[in-house]
């Protein structure tokens, strides 16, 4: 009769154990009567702007011959570029940069004798900026065969943008919101209470990264130009009073 007595006590300790254990559970989520929980909202979507950039030289001894190699590579590049569907207006050449260059001479023991001058080095870009993305995506990839036409082509790898990104944050701190807001109605029924109004809402940093990318998040925010196709997230932190 007593062991029975014993495993009724130590049964109704149990179970008043677990309501003080639930209790805390909650409880740690109830701050100063405050319900305070933090929502995701993330956005998958793919860019509508495309930004190529690359560059040429010409070499000679003499400036105005190299001037005018440099001319006919600009010629050849502009007419490579419009041959594939590219628009003149979302062509832009940069303005002509010259360097000299030197030739450094040494003695046969290695002593250094000084310089002496070795010519020109005229250098020039060229940025492509359009909607068309995956046209100007195909030619960044094909511009090699620039060199059959005499040209030495360095191209830069693209970058992408995405012109609506206002429209996009409202999309997402409005799934964030929602998602920190369904978040607290759960923990307020869990604690047998009602969620109150809202006392404060604080939005996050607001970040793009590559779709499915290891990029990690920064405190500054991350902003991803080298991926055609991103994921936006941002984190809404809301506080509301508990009832």
């Amino acid at each position: 009769m007593k062991g029975h007595l014993n495993a009724i006590i130590f049964g109704i300790a149990i179970i008043i154990s677990s309501i003080f254990l639930g209790k805390s559970y909650v409880d740690r989520k109830l701050v100063n009567g405050t319900i305070q929980v933090t929502g995701l909202g993330k956005v998958d979507f793919s860019s509508d702007l495309i930004v190529w950039d690359g560059r040429f030289n010409a070499e000679n001894i003499n400036l105005q011959q190299a001037f005018v190699k440099l001319k006919k590579d600009k010629e050849i590049i502009q007419e490579y570029l419009t041959s594939k569907g590219v628009s003149l207006e979302n062509i832009v050449f940069s303005a002509v940069n010259t360097e000299q260059q030197v030739k450094r001479n040494y003695a046969p023991n290695g002593n250094y004798l000084g310089e002496e001058f070795a010519g020109y080095k005229l250098n020039q870009s060229v940025q492509i900026e359009s909607t068309e993305v995956v046209k100007i995506e195909n030619i960044s990839r094909e511009v090699t065969e620039l060199l059959n036409k005499g040209v030495q082509f360095y191209s830069e790898s693209p970058r992408y943008y995405y012109t609506k990104l206002a429209d996009l944050k409202i999309e997402m701190i409005s799934k964030a919101t929602e998602d920190a807001r369904v978040r607290a109605e759960k923990i307020a029924e869990f604690s047998g209470g009602k969620l109150g109004k809202l006392e404060s809402a604080k939005m996050g940093i607001f970040q793009i990264t590559g779709q499915n990318s290891t990029e990690n998040y920064s405190w500054g925010g991350t902003f991803n130009t080298s991926s055609k196709d991103k994921t936006a997230s941002i984190t809404m932190k809301l506080i509301y009073k508990a009832q």
